[in-house]
């Protein structure tokens, strides 16, 4: 008997998504229409069960209702650069929105600059080197199994980077976290240039 994964998919919108606060648009349709049961390895049967799902030893998907809500706390945008860390149904979804995407390992060194970065990794510390890959306004997504140990509180506004353009000269770099609520952490990315004192700053 042939699985219809299909409406598997749109009963999981349904029943999984919209009726828990998923409300963007685009991730819903995205949603709707990213195969989800391609990024499950050999456990594509439980592709649109509400549970999480080891797709590699040691590498799990999200529940769908979870990466629902972590895609639309991030208002992914048509033309946003995303980087998806141990994501990849995450990034297919934001790729269907319109996003370029970049794909990497959990262990990869971390390059560029991104409007979204996302992990479906439960993450416990979050490296420095993905606040620093974020642009001006970008916003970064991740699980943490451990709420209590508040790993947002490791953006201290003491733990500056210091970047030298050459245009510009020596810039200063921080985050300073505003709000914590409903699993959203709300912060602000701050820059000061030193040969100027000007100071910008982008709340995210």
């Amino acid at each position: 008997m042939t699985f219809d994964y299909a409406a598997a998919r749109r009963n999981m919108v349904e029943s999984q998504i919209r009726s828990n606060d998923v409300t963007d648009p685009g991730v819903q349709r995205a949603m709707r229409a990213s195969p989800r049961e391609a990024f499950c390895g050999p456990a594509a049967h439980l592709a649109y069960a509400d549970c999480e799902v080891e797709y590699a030893p040691g590498q799990w998907l999200m529940r769908p209702r979870d990466i629902g809500k972590l895609l639309n706390a991030l208002k992914p945008r048509d033309g946003e650069r995303a980087l998806a860390i141990a994501a990849p149904y995450a990034a297919d979804v934001l790729s269907r929105i319109g996003l370029a995407v970049t794909q990497d390992s959990a262990d990869a060194a971390v390059a560029g600059s991104y409007d979204v970065i996302i992990t479906e990794g439960s993450v416990t510390d979050v490296p420095q080197a993905w606040l620093a890959a974020l642009a001006p306004g970008g916003c970064l997504a991740f699980e943490t199994r451990n709420p209590d140990a508040g790993a947002w509180t490791a953006w201290a506004s003491a733990d500056r980077r210091v970047v030298d353009d050459p245009a510009a000269g020596r810039i200063e770099a921080w985050c300073e976290v505003g709000d914590v609520r409903d699993g959203v952490v709300t912060y602000t990315n701050r820059w000061r240039f030193t040969a100027t004192g000007e100071e910008l700053s982008s709340d995210a």
